[in-house]
């Protein structure tokens, strides 16, 4: 019996990785019910670190001190990696990464933005992090660009989203490109974004892939996103720009309002600040 058990603690050291998160459903399923996983936690073999889900520390974590902390790194590349949920970074947050929007201002705490087509485990809002996460339903924005099922490893030729190591074991945390970033944070703005961040984060996107861009703007549903991006992108005259091929971008019809009191662009059809560069 005790050969078990010991076999059974080697078992999860494989299948669970130092630092990583598990909820207790992904446990279960592996052959850890409660009784276990309670004996597990007293020993120190197991941490849980909110109602129904743990993490295996490491030498680190069980001497203390700040890598004791839980990263919103580690629990994403879980939920990507070992819980197979389809969600990546992107937004402002992919941009942060990527090291476009390091120097933009956010009020409150950190928000990290989440798109997938379902929603994440409501558990997520329960873990002792500093930050906030924010879910967006892909589908709403992007009509065929999916995020692949395997999230550990993308397939070649993936052109919307991009992985970054992180963390002692160069574990792969998927986010957007930062092409499909964009669209998605023009998709914030006004409500959560502002044209003034938007348009000092476009200004410093000087190397943008043009094949990438019109793939996604082709199958960008949102006709407001799209005209706002080609405006900015005229406003600043990136030389990627001139490359662009518009066949295939629906803008469609009609004018868009934007910003009460602002102006109307002729060209796109919507509302803009009436000085953008005095905006703050």
């Amino acid at each position: 019996m005790e050969q078990q058990k010991t076999g059974k603690l080697n078992l999860l050291q494989r299948l669970l990785p130092e630092g990583l998160v598990a909820d207790a459903r992904w446990l279960e399923r592996h052959g850890y019910p409660s009784p276990l996983r309670s004996r597990y936690v007293t020993n120190g073999w197991l941490e849980q670190v909110a109602r129904s889900v743990y993490r295996r520390p490491h030498g680190a974590l069980k001497a203390g001190g700040e890598d004791q902390k839980l990263r919103w790194q580690a629990v994403v590349i879980s939920l990507q990696t070992l819980l197979n949920h389809r969600l990546v970074v992107g937004g402002r947050t992919a941009l942060e990464l990527q090291g476009f929007a390091h120097y933009l201002t956010s009020s409150g705490p950190r928000e990290i933005h989440l798109y997938g087509e379902k929603k994440p485990p409501g558990w997520l809002d329960k873990l002792p992090l500093e930050t906030h996460f924010v879910f967006h339903n892909v589908k709403r924005l992007f009509k065929r660009e999916a995020i692949p099922r395997a999230l550990d490893s993308l397939p070649v030729g993936q052109i919307s989203f991009t992985q970054q190591p992180w963390g002692q074991w160069d574990w792969p945390l998927t986010m957007s490109t930062p092409e499909r970033a964009i669209l998605e944070l023009l998709d914030e703005v006004p409500q959560r974004e502002t044209f003034h961040q938007a348009d000092m984060l476009i200004e410093g996107l000087r190397t943008l892939s043009p094949r990438r861009l019109h793939k996604l703007l082709v199958d960008c549903r949102s006709v407001k996103v799209k005209r706002l991006f080609l405006w900015f992108a005229e406003r600043h005259n990136h030389p990627w720009l001139k490359q662009l091929d518009r066949e295939g971008i629906d803008l469609g019809a009609g004018k868009r309002m934007l910003v009460r009191g602002g102006k109307l662009d002729p060209q796109y059809q919507i509302t803009v600040p009436g000085n953008l560069n005095a905006a703050g």
